[in-house]
């Protein structure tokens, strides 16, 4: 069943709130969901939370307005294809964060992004209104509701046992690991194609280094909006490949990812040089990814990826944090390169922020086990299920790593969707910044449903035809 069968058959057809006060951080007070599935729950969605489990009311002072749907319609005369437009171009900037005033909104900032403010210099965040612009489709509501009923985990406590796709899987959740369920299964399409590059600045000049061009493919069986759930899907939660096309030294390698329900990864890379296919069984947890100078590790793509089993997964609550949010202006092909990236970080003046509430979740190494990260706390917008911010911790509890994203409407699909990312290192002063667009060209989000994307790619036997060299 298509996007559009789906949204026909659509049309025919107790809680405890609690403040937690955690290293000094100011926790919203937010509702958890003490018994999933119960009719009292699962009747609040749609009312006084959103569809997809968020709080629709604003906070006390109006900082964060209500939710009203989300912007579902584009604006005018847009089509797809073309330069997406920033629907809040003529926001004024409310004040900026720097080094100067940055105490007084430490309640509202992460770890990682009070430690950028301080030691990098020239790094503000400038803070803009806030606008609660996602939204998805009634289907996507409808599943989600079903989902509120009926997903559950596994019982060793991290793994997902029961859910359909194409909607959240725990709206109402119970523990942190219910929350980056969330986000690892959310949703933006059937499957996309993006065209963008990654920069590495060297460190001590102004240079930002070349340009890492990749396509990359995403597709999944749980993203149709047809799907009745995990064994549905064959057991593959996505699948990846991301092909390099510059610098010539590594253009033609590539990786085949298949992210699977309750087994290990499937992951091959194709090396052109070697012309040879590899299975590569421990590139996963924190490998380092390729071509990162050992800036990002596998499971850091996207903010978090791939098993859970090696972490505790608390939840803490809700905290208010300024997060970047609506990046369209960072996220526009018609941008010039020289003007998104710079040698510490995004252009602070096309980067914007704005307050939203966010669930608070920590990991925490399960002992006997191994990562190069301790500790992590993520940062869960309510309204889309994204990680907006990460910070990663050494084992004397320092901020050794921060990473940022943030989200913006993708009308045509209707969803938020993310992009440009970045991941700074604390220890070695340098940054990843990756999935820049500028002066390229958008991501082709309906890829899968309009059929320029197919199930086929993802064949380990045609890795080598995908690539050139």
């Amino acid at each position: 069943m298509n996007f559009i069968a789906a949204m026909v058959v659509y049309k025919k057809e107790k809680v405890v709130n609690r403040a937690l006060a955690i290293l000094g951080m100011a926790l919203v007070s937010g509702g958890f969901a003490q018994a999933a599935g119960g009719e009292v729950d699962v009747a609040r969605l749609g009312k006084e939370l959103t569809p997809v489990g968020a709080d629709r009311a604003g906070n006390k002072d109006g900082s964060i307005p209500a939710w009203t749907g989300g912007d579902m319609k584009a604006p005018q005369g847009w089509r797809v294809g073309a330069p997406r437009p920033d629907p809040y171009g003529n926001d004024k900037r409310q004040f900026s964060i720097d080094a100067t005033n940055v105490d007084r909104y430490k309640d509202k900032l992460a770890a990682g992004q009070i430690e950028m403010i301080k030691t990098v210099p020239g790094y503000r965040m400038d803070i803009y209104p806030t606008h609660r612009s996602c939204g998805y489709p009634d289907f996507f509501y409808d599943r989600t509701r079903k989902n509120a009923a009926n997903a559950k985990l596994a019982d060793n406590g991290y793994e997902i046992a029961e859910a359909i796709g194409a909607a959240v899987p725990f709206p109402l959740p119970r523990n942190g690991a219910e929350v980056i369920w969330n986000h690892k299964l959310n949703w933006k399409g059937e499957g996309f194609v993006a065209h963008f590059a990654s920069y590495i600045p060297p460190k001590g000049g102004d240079s930002i280094g070349e340009a890492i061009v990749q396509d990359e493919f995403e597709m999944s069986p749980m993203w149709s909006p047809s799907n009745k759930g995990l064994a549905d899907a064959r057991g593959i939660e996505y699948q990846l490949l991301n092909v390099y096309t510059a610098p010539p030294s590594i253009a033609g390698d590539a990786t085949l990812a298949q992210y699977n329900f309750a087994k290990p990864n499937d992951v091959w890379l194709y090396f052109a040089s070697q012309r040879r296919v590899r299975r590569a069984p421990t590139y996963q947890y924190d490998a380092p990814v390729l071509n990162t100078e050992n800036l990002e590790v596998v499971d850091q793509y996207f903010q978090f990826n791939g098993p859970l089993d090696r972490y505790n997964w608390k939840l803490l609550g809700k905290k208010e944090l300024y997060v970047p949010y609506n990046t369209y202006q960072l996220n526009s092909p018609s941008q010039k390169v020289a003007d998104v990236v710079k040698p510490k970080f995004f252009s602070r003046d096309l980067t914007r922020y704005e307050l939203h509430r966010t669930w608070v979740v920590e990991a925490t190494l399960k002992e006997g086990m191994r990562h190069t990260f301790p500790k992590r706390m993520f940062y869960i917008d309510e309204d889309s299920w994204t990680i907006l911010v990460a910070d990663m911790f050494d084992a004397q509890g320092k901020v050794w790593r921060t990473a940022e994203m943030g989200p913006y409407m993708a009308w045509e699909i209707p969803a938020c969707v993310s992009g440009a990312n970045s991941s700074f290192d604390h220890v070695s002063g340098r940054v990843l910044l990756d999935r820049v667009i500028g002066g390229g060209k958008d991501t082709d989000w309906l890829a899968a449903r309009e059929g320029r994307l197919k199930a086929a790619t993802f064949e380990p036997d045609g890795l080598r035809r995908a690539t050139t060299r």
